[in-house]
């Protein structure tokens, strides 16, 4: 067996960098946007959870220990 071209290992060696470059530029690209979504949900279920917070002001309701909800001092939830 002869020992393989020095060409052909370089051009090997280029090729595989390349592709590796590529890889990581498109994992890159990927992780960039994940995140982008991930802190996008994250200022949506903010927003969500004071708008709910704010109807249960104005329903009257207030939350208890352990996550309870229950009418406050006043208002009409409780009484029929």
């Amino acid at each position: 067996m002869s020992e393989p071209d020095p060409k052909s290992v370089q051009d090997m060696t280029a090729v595989v960098q390349t592709l590796l470059q590529q890889m990581q530029d498109k994992f890159q690209t990927m992780s960039d946007q994940i995140i982008g979504r991930i802190d996008e949900m994250s200022t949506r279920i903010d927003d969500l959870e004071k708008n709910i917070a704010d109807l249960m002001t104005q329903a009257g309701v207030e939350e208890g220990e352990g996550g309870e909800t229950k009418p406050t001092e006043g208002s009409a939830q409780g009484s029929e």
